[in-house]
């Protein structure tokens, strides 16, 4: 199985291009994520300390889908990284100060996709650019879709488990005694616009 890397919330855009059935006129259509039904969770383990968990607060991104031609999907998505929050404002200060985040200096963690490809009836592979600290590197992802979790078909949920390597953007502080992989897991539902 190929390692999942991290996913920010709009990889899952391309999702529905791959997994919503084709409907007439529904071409290049429109998706927005509901902020309220959203959440942006990290993990990240470090020798000597329980497993520190946090999300991200502030993000902002679109999703243009079409059905007929999974491929032409596009998504861009953005994350403020002063948003981070682990429940500790002393803590979540640090994590945006040159050793970690460096948020003043690069204020937005950023995603763009490149393509989407269907794995099966609930799975796509969706490739795109990551953008952290500056460096810009290719990741792939997989997210897995649930159609009308609301039970009408105008919405559509799903949830993206990943892992970033983040010696690899340059996040390099307390490695070793700080876990190189992040994991991160991405929940969301849309509505078509």
């Amino acid at each position: 199985m190929r390692r999942r890397k991290w996913a920010a919330v709009g990889l899952a855009g391309l999702a529905f291009a791959a997994l919503a059935p084709a409907k007439r006129g529904l071409a290049n259509a429109v998706w927005a994520i509901n902020p309220a039904r959203t959440q942006i969770t990290f993990l990240i383990d470090a020798v000597g300390y329980p497993r520190t968990k946090g999300e991200f607060r502030d993000f902002k991104g679109d999703i243009s889908v079409d059905f007929d031609h999974p491929g032409n999907s596009r998504v861009r998505f953005s994350v403020a990284a002063q948003s981070i929050d682990v429940g500790s404002s002393g803590f979540n200060d640090y994590l945006k100060t040159a050793a970690f985040l460096d948020a003043p200096r690069f204020p937005t963690i950023a995603f763009a996709s490149t393509s989407v490809e269907k794995i099966d009836e609930t799975h796509v592979a969706v490739v795109g650019d990551l953008t952290l600290l500056g460096v810009t590197k290719p990741l792939q992802v997989e997210v897995e879709v649930r159609r009308d979790p609301g039970g009408g078909k105008t919405r559509l949920g799903f949830t993206a488990h990943g892992a970033i390597d983040r010696l690899a953007f340059g996040l390099n502080s307390g490695y070793p005694a700080i876990s190189r992989t992040i994991d991160l897991v991405v929940a969301s539902e849309a509505a078509q616009q």
